[in-house]
């Protein structure tokens, strides 16, 4: 807004005139109509007063020794702030060439001597308010032309701005016969994240998400961050940085005349580097990881279209594969694409048609060689492609966020199970299941178990709920309180995978579980010095936090044996059983494997 739009501003004319009486008399005229005036002897004093008392109005006499007035005038017009101000010519000469090269200076209005002196104060008001008009207009125009191209919440280049990005830079790199990238980056489990910390926080993350990517960016010596300037001139040498919010979590960045591999590589691990760190946002630090998806221009798309396309192909890519990774566009990555897609449309019907089905693994006592657990485990029989692996639709099912639908299937089943087993008569015993990172995020988790338990009439406490360190430690303070909510159900909880992640023993201590799980991948490793060093300290923490401790994965004697005399309170794995089906679970409750730990021990 300038300032001439206030009501209570007085408006400050700048008036150049070599003839004193001129401006003595001009003051008078201009002051009776309450503005402000600042006098100038010449065109050089003027330039000098205007630069540093920024007025509203310049009044210019033309014929003034040193600089004329038409002179001063194109400089003013030069000046950033001199751009749309009003500019009042004054001249003896009336002939229209002298006019015109008013007019070509940049005069906004030219007036001939002699001056009509009680007209001059109503002039400059008019020539005011038209400038008045002219600038709110203009403002709006650049508010429209931002809300078109930028982000309102980041101000970054929006999805808009991003296309025209793009095209300049291929004209770009077709003119020069170079390369350009395109960086995909979308946050990984943002939304339940957002779920968790909440909407408007949610915003503030994204907020500091484009700051440090925008910061990282420019403090890169060897890279121009975006600019216009660069961008639309075909023949600048030099290369350019262009960053973009398409929406919601999603980023890209572009890279104009890239050279070699590795210096997107380098941009790449930086982005990573700067976008992991905590963020602080009021009693929450969470950490929010990028997975990148990268594609070349030409080699991997000639058009807008087929480069996103690509780009955002690596991306899931990424995430498949660990997340908080990047990984290069290749051809078979589409093969890939397609596959997981037909996939989730299968995985969606065989919910619809009944094909995945539950199994169960006994849980031993390592003391008694008593089952007095099952982990429930879920099986996919498809009709064509026979039994599909977790490890390929358990994937599948959370990046498309079927695990929610899943997960409420499963406790389910183990429900039915549970009133089938009770009506054989068999003793109660504790069903663990796998809870996953998307479903524990959901903020309503603890009101939807309530109603479960309240719905299905199964005992809390014959339920322990399986959670992933990396998912109860994000976000640690929030999930302490959800954690205490599920437990004040009667549940058990247990930490899944435990040893994998990042957890601390303050904040463990503070976790209400139950159990602890150690992860099967340790107990495999079990014969290197690591191993089992991991092993021992896993066991520690459960005894010194007073938690049951529980071994997967064991396969033979010697693994068993080990655990056993670690005094591992449970153990579980092949060499006990496999997965069975619900039918069989009465069979395995009559086992007691005690001469099986007997004989481990002593072999």
């Amino acid at each position: 807004m300038s300032t001439t739009d206030s009501p209570h501003h007085q408006a400050k004319i700048l008036v150049c005139d070599d003839d004193q009486n001129v401006r003595l008399l001009t003051r008078q005229c201009l002051e009776a109509e309450d503005m402000q005036v600042v006098e100038a002897a010449n065109g050089l004093e003027a330039i000098d007063i205007f630069v540093r008392e920024r007025p509203d109005l310049v009044f210019l006499d033309v014929e003034m020794p040193g600089m004329t007035g038409l002179e001063a005038c194109q400089r003013i017009r030069l000046l950033p702030q001199g751009e749309s101000i009003p500019i009042m010519i004054v001249t003896g000469s009336d002939d229209r060439q002298s006019i015109d090269q008013g007019f070509e200076a940049g005069a906004t209005q030219y007036k001939t001597k002699p001056v009509n002196w009680s007209l001059l104060g109503r002039d400059v008001q008019y020539m005011l308010r038209a400038s008045n008009a002219f600038n709110a207009l203009k403002r709006q125009e650049d508010r429209l032309r931002y809300l078109a191209f930028y982000d309102p919440l980041t101000s970054l280049p929006n999805r808009r701005s991003f296309n025209e990005q793009l095209n300049r830079i291929f004209k770009r790199s077709q003119r020069h016969n170079t390369s350009a990238a395109l960086l995909f980056i979308d946050l990984d489990h943002f939304k339940r994240i957002n779920d968790s910390i909440g909407h408007a926080r949610g915003d503030r993350l994204l907020v500091e998400i484009a700051r440090r990517l925008t910061m990282e960016l420019r403090e890169d010596d060897a890279i121009n961050y975006f600019s216009d300037h660069n961008a639309e001139d075909p023949d600048n040498p030099e290369g350019s940085t262009e960053i973009a919010r398409l929406g919601g979590d999603e980023f890209t960045v572009v890279l104009s005349d890239v050279t070699q591999r590795s210096d997107i590589e380098g941009v790449a691990r930086r982005i990573l580097q700067a976008l992991s760190e905590p963020i602080a946002l009021q009693s929450h630090n969470p950490v929010v990881t990028p997975s990148i998806g990268i594609a070349l221009f030409p080699q991997d798309g000639k058009d807008p279209d087929t480069l996103v396309r690509n780009a955002d192909t690596a991306m899931y890519v990424a995430k498949a594969e660990g997340r908080a990774c990047f990984r290069f566009y290749d051809e078979e990555m589409n093969a890939q694409a397609v596959e997981q897609l037909k996939m989730e449309e299968e995985l969606r019907e065989a919910m619809r048609k009944h094909e995945l089905e539950l199994r169960y693994q006994p849980q031993v006592d390592c003391r008694t060689g008593a089952v007095v657990s099952m982990e429930a485990l879920v099986r996919w029989k498809h009709p064509t492609r026979g039994m599909v692996s977790p490890l390929e639709f358990i994937p599948v099912a959370e990046s498309t966020g079927q695990i929610i639908e899943l997960g409420e299937w499963v406790m389910a089943e183990v429900a039915r199970h549970c009133h089938y087993w009770e009506s054989l008569g068999l003793k109660e015993f504790r069903i663990c299941v796998n809870i996953s990172p998307l479903q524990f995020n959901q903020s309503n988790l603890p009101k939807w178990i309530s109603g479960f338990l309240a719905e299905s009439g199964l005992p809390p406490d014959r339920l322990e709920l399986e959670l992933t360190e990396s998912a109860i430690m994000n976000d640690a303070e929030t999930n302490i309180a959800k954690l205490r909510e599920l437990k004040a159900l009667g549940l058990d909880l247990a930490v899944d995978d435990f040893g994998t992640g990042y957890s601390s023993l303050s904040y463990l201590k503070r976790f209400p579980i139950d159990t602890l799980k150690i992860d099967q991948s340790f107990v495999a490793d079990l014969d290197s010095p690591d191993g089992a060093a991991i092993i021992d300290a896993i066991l520690a923490v459960a005894r010194t936090t007073n938690l049951r401790a529980i071994a997967e994965g064991i396969e033979n004697e010697h693994q068993l044996s080990y655990l056993v005399n670690k005094d591992c309170g449970l153990l579980q794995g092949f060499y006990f059983s496999r997965p069975i089906y619900p039918e069989d679970v009465p069979e395995i409750l009559k086992e007691n494997f005690s001469e099986q730990i007997k004989e481990a021990i002593e072999s």
